[in-house]
């Protein structure tokens, strides 16, 4: 019984030795497209935190200071809800949500992120413009709402919007067509593998068949060498991975506080959740490259 559970591990040690050439090329192959599509992941988070302040069109955010009471915030609510052609919705975001926020944006700045507390943080009203309204206007308003009490700052969207979602579409659709044809790739390669491994093996696939062995106990082997191939892969792009991720986290910290680069920071936890995923894709490419291998070339 233990001869027959050990069976596919054996043979697929053996055929990993047999086509090392061929098994590295698949892996190697494997790795790079997976690092690739897990790069472009997390810059398309990073881009994320970059407009995570912006979503919903909004054009303009009001920052109040913590100490604002709620007859000075009641204030700035009625000189907004006063404006019905230049604004169309706001929303206040209170100190709950700009913690929040705040863990997205200064992922990449742990030394500031820390010094946020729910008494110190600013809230902030979000404000999305009617249809129509221009930058000249907005910028008009926010002279006006700068003369209100305990308004610390109001910025505008201005073209920054434009051009983070252009780049972030950009750099994301080229991405992942690179990956995706270097995964394509990999899947060849590991197609090819089982191929050799099939050919080379064909008398003893014969033999096997006499003494009635099932088909899919012949192709349980291959299809575990595909898939500790894609494993393996998934690994080495994890790895790479991590120390590009931590290599960007550390280079970012150099860079002036107003770059705006810290928002390009994920956090850990995001990471961790692209790895696995990385994991996944690269053991079911390889699982399922070399079950149709194996299923294509089984009468040999």
């Amino acid at each position: 019984m233990f001869s027959r559970l050990t069976y596919p591990f054996r043979e697929t040690y053996a055929s990993f030795r047999r086509n090392m050439t061929l098994t590295v090329a698949a892996i190697i192959t494997s790795a790079v497209s997976l690092l690739i599509f897990g790069l472009t992941l997390l810059m398309q988070r990073g881009f994320d935190n970059l407009l995570v302040a912006w979503e919903g069109d909004v054009e303009m955010i009001v920052y109040l200071n913590p100490a604002a009471t709620p007859d000075q915030r009641a204030e700035i609510q009625n000189a907004l809800t006063s404006l019905p052609q230049q604004v169309e919705t706001f929303t206040y975001c209170d100190t709950q949500c700009s913690l929040a926020e705040a863990q997205r944006l200064l992922a990449g700045d742990p030394s500031t992120l820390q010094l946020l507390t729910e008494s110190n943080i600013p809230t902030q009203y979000k404000v999305v413009p009617t249809d129509g309204t221009d930058v000249d206007t907005l910028r008009q308003l926010r002279e006006s709402l700068r003369e209100l009490p305990n308004v610390s700052n109001i910025v505008l969207a201005d073209e920054q919007l434009d051009v983070i979602s252009k780049l972030k579409g950009f750099v994301g659709l080229y991405t992942v067509i690179l990956s995706i044809t270097l995964l394509f790739a990999a899947v060849l390669l590991i197609w090819n593998t089982i191929r050799t491994a099939m050919f080379a093996r064909r008398r003893e696939i014969e033999v096997m068949k006499l003494v009635g062995a099932t088909d899919w106990f012949i192709r349980i082997p291959f299809m575990l060498e595909g898939l500790f191939q894609g494993l393996l892969g998934a690994l080495g792009a994890c790895a790479g991975l991590w120390v590009i991720n931590n290599r960007w986290t550390a280079g970012v910290r150099d860079f002036p506080e107003n770059s705006g680069l810290a928002s390009m920071v994920v956090e850990s936890g995001f990471s961790g959740q692209v790895m696995v995923l990385l994991l996944v894709i690269g053991m079911v490419v390889g699982a399922v490259g070399a079950g149709i291998a194996a299923s294509r070339f089984l009468d040999v």
